[in-house]
């Protein structure tokens, strides 16, 4: 039985990460759909996920406080203050707090939650929604080794799960939670260049999207270096040093690079924003 089985886990927020989570948590039968509940403050899509998945939903994030012991607050940084303010009163003694709102620490969301109540933050990324998420845990001051247990197993349901030393979670966040922009831009681009040399659009596609995938697969399969498999490709004076080259002209290294750094300074300033 899963060690989530007997928690009452609560979800703030009903957006792409909450119906990720509790689709992975009852499709995966980690618990019954009865164990999960819902607030937001539009009806319909709390009917939408009642719908999809059975659990209860509700308007008021105070009584979703109140009845569970696992709550997760899955809503925006720029908001996450005023749900603080709501909840954080609300939130028995010995509930475990898990936040997925970027930027903010645990020292800031202990400080608006009653005594007792015990925080995990983390920071998981958008492919959850296929059960391919990677997610990043950290503990606040209060909690305990078997909190991260339980953390990692709501995380692991959707993907995989490693943790981190909190100040590292920006940099995650600038990583692996912005990251699927990056691949989705990246694919796009090879799509059009396929459109570009002759391919159908839909071709071009299908064949850019299960390179990146199997080449993905490969990394974590195989557990080398991506400079040795990309090196497997590379024949002398193939077509792939060629692409390469021209990658590398284009600074397209740097420019990735540059991308993750300045997701992970927003990520900061998000957080100092919410205090």
């Amino acid at each position: 039985m899963s060690i989530l089985a007997s928690h009452t886990i609560g979800f703030i927020g009903g957006g792409n990460m909450a119906e990720a989570l509790i689709r992975g948590l009852v499709k995966g039968n980690h618990l019954p759909a009865t164990h999960v509940l819902a607030s937001g403050p539009r009806r319909e899509r709390l009917d939408e996920l009642h719908a999809k998945y059975a659990i209860e939903t509700m308007l008021d994030n105070k009584v979703l406080a109140e009845r569970c012991d696992l709550v997760v607050l899955s809503v925006k940084p720029q908001i996450l203050d005023k749900v603080l303010r709501e909840v954080g009163d609300r939130l028995k003694s010995g509930t475990l707090l898990i936040s997925i709102a970027a930027g903010v620490d645990t020292a800031t969301i202990e400080e608006a939650v009653a005594d007792g109540v015990r925080v995990v933050r983390a920071m998981p990324n958008t492919p959850a929604l296929v059960g391919a998420g990677a997610t990043a845990i950290s503990a606040g001051k209060h909690a305990s080794p078997e909190d991260l247990a339980t953390a990692r197993a709501m995380f692991d349901a959707v993907g995989i799960t490693v943790e981190l030393d909190e100040s590292h979670l920006d940099a995650v966040t600038g990583l692996s939670g912005s990251g699927p922009a990056y691949i989705f831009l990246i694919l796009e681009a090879l799509a059009d260049a396929g459109v570009k040399v002759g391919l159908s659009r839909r071709n071009a596609q299908r064949l850019a999207a299960q390179t990146v995938m199997g080449s993905a697969k490969m990394l974590m399969d195989l557990d080398e270096h991506p400079g040795v498999l990309k090196d497997m490709v590379t024949s002398p004076g193939g077509t792939a040093i060629a692409g390469l080259h021209t990658l590398e002209e284009g600074g397209l290294r740097t420019t990735l690079i540059n991308a993750v750094e300045t997701a992970t300074k927003r990520a900061r300033e998000l957080g100092r924003g919410s205090k």
